[in-house]
């Protein structure tokens, strides 16, 4: 949403204000002025984009579709967005809201999820499309689906659209558009072990390629269901192994902290743990020891945000 995402623009623009400083920064960095939005493999295109335009292009952006379609990251909806809106080429756009337009002006009962639909609905977008006008034309429906024809309690009683409407006259307006796949979201339950030794804690970075790749967390045992205390015992074996040579003690554990991602539900529960001496072997499984007074300095998924700025509920102290 623009209120969600105005504040990173500016934010963006003021620290990099050429596309070269964008693309001499680190990743590191350049993840940390994009935590809280999500979607973390945006801000790596964004990043890999930007060294592209910078290195292969001297620092000039393309002006046609193919160009913008090449950059890293760039589908078909985002480069006929950037296409029309800065260039007035004509590329119709076809978002969540236009899917919903159409589908509902037209009466179009085809899934917008499939192969088949998709193409139907780009062709549809394309021919109604003001060639002339394309950037206005795009906003136009962009933003007449985000504000008037919405997902639910669509103001169909103010719609300038509503006696031409399928879908209004044959109240179908709740049924499209169709989509034939039921989202289900797949349950992880992540234990975060807080290592702290002292006034330092452990960290490492998530370089596989899962969610939050590039982001920062703590010591991580996924297991099949929620752990509680008992059971966490019962994985010592793999978190004793990491503390050889040390005695270790749990101060307290977190209450269930959940995240909802697109396709996954992340329940985390967080350990804190404190050690007597540091741990041996931790540069083999990349492991980083900071400053807890530093921790903010670098980028972390949500889940683990939120228990930093103790938004959790405590479960117990030990």
């Amino acid at each position: 949403r623009v209120e969600q995402g105005m504040p990173y623009f500016e934010k963006f623009r003021k620290k990099y204000p050429a596309v070269e400083d964008l693309a001499r920064a680190p990743e590191d960095e350049v993840m940390k002025m994009w935590e809280g939005l999500g979607y973390y493999s945006r801000a790596r295109n964004l990043h890999a984009a930007a060294k592209y335009i910078a290195n292969q292009l001297d620092g000039v952006f393309p002006k046609e579709y193919d160009g913008i379609r090449a950059l890293k990251g760039v589908g078909p909806y985002t480069a006929a967005a950037i296409a029309s809106f800065a260039f007035d080429l004509p590329y119709a756009v076809v978002d969540g809201n236009v899917y919903r337009v159409l589908s509902r002006f037209f009466g179009i009962d085809e899934p917008i999820d499939t192969t088949a639909g998709k193409k139907r609905f780009a062709q549809l977008a394309q021919s109604l499309l003001d060639p002339n006008r394309a950037g206005d034309y795009n906003q136009a429906i962009m933003d007449f689906g985000a504000t008037q024809c919405t997902p639910a309690n669509p103001a169909c009683g103010e719609c300038p659209l509503r006696p031409e409407c399928t879908a209004s006259r044959s109240k179908l307006t709740d049924k499209l558009p169709v989509k034939a796949k039921k989202l289900q979201r797949r349950q992880r339950f992540f234990n975060y072990l807080l290592l702290n030794h002292e006034e330092c804690i452990y960290i490492r970075k998530r370089t596989a390629k899962d969610i939050w790749q590039n982001l920062y967390e703590f010591p991580l045992i996924e297991t099949e269901i929620l752990v509680e205390e008992e059971q966490l015992l019962h994985l010592q074996k793999q978190w004793k192994e990491w503390t050889r040579g040390t005695d270790a003690k749990i101060e307290r554990v977190s209450g269930p902290v959940k995240q909802d991602l697109t396709h996954q539900r992340i329940i985390a529960r967080f350990w804190e743990v404190t050690l007597t001496e540091k741990i041996s072997g931790r540069e083999d499984r990349g492991w980083q020891v900071v400053r807890r007074e530093n921790i903010r300095d670098y980028a972390f998924p949500k889940v683990i945000d939120m228990y930093l700025q103790q938004k959790f509920i405590t479960l117990r102290l030990f």
